[in-house]
């Protein structure tokens, strides 16, 4: 691809990078940008340098936040008994979408996956596992998506925690095996969250 302009060659390059962007793609945004009014393209910066420099990560629970505790973990109303095991900031973004779920969550921060090298030790497993060493927790729910990944996760942190008498479930198959749950349609996620069952019993299908 050929460029009459370095600045605009390095502009289409970095935007280039971002997932599912192709060359061409990212060629037809920042034109997109560029015929737009100037201070349309500072918003932009400004926000992207905003959440770069000043967004948290929840002390609790992982989730991507404002301030140092998440809204949902300081929200009273919430159950802080139940926590729901979940992959990212996109799962808890689908799961309380369906206004089923009254619990806390518990980010990992992704799936332990040998093949990309990410094993227990890059993910938040320790400090759940912490909660429950804690006592103050009486059931954990896995809601990864039913992935050979996914349920490799969830296994190992079942045999972590399985000897501390508190209640582990796992979301119904109403989610197809494969399915990232950011896809699935609320009424299947939230039914998914309500009938949940035994972990145990999710070994033997």
């Amino acid at each position: 691809m050929n460029f009459s302009s370095k600045i605009l060659e390095n502009a289409v390059n970095e935007v280039s990078q971002l997932p599912g962007i192709g060359k061409r793609s990212a060629l037809r945004l920042v034109l997109h940008l560029l015929n737009r009014p100037k201070e349309q393209t500072e918003y932009l910066s400004k926000a992207l340098i905003a959440m770069r420099n000043d967004i948290k990560f929840c002390t609790n629970c992982h989730n991507i936040s404002d301030v140092a505790i998440c809204e949902i973990c300081s929200n009273k109303k919430r159950n802080s008994e139940i926590i729901c095991v979940v992959e990212d900031v996109r799962d808890v973004m689908a799961i309380e979408n369906t206004a089923q779920f009254k619990g806390l969550y518990h980010v990992l921060g992704g799936k332990i996956s040998p093949i990309e090298g990410v094993g227990p030790h890059h993910l938040n497993i320790e400090s759940l596992i912490n909660k429950v060493k804690s006592g103050t927790v009486k059931e954990i729910i896995f809601a990864l998506s039913s992935t050979m990944e996914g349920d490799t996760t969830n296994f190992y942190i079942f045999k972590q925690i399985e000897n501390y008498g508190i209640k582990i479930s796992t979301i119904a198959r109403g989610i197809s095996v494969g399915d990232e749950l950011e896809y699935a349609d609320e009424i299947t996620l939230g039914r998914s969250i309500l009938h949940r069952i035994p972990f145990e019993n999710s070994l033997k299908m």
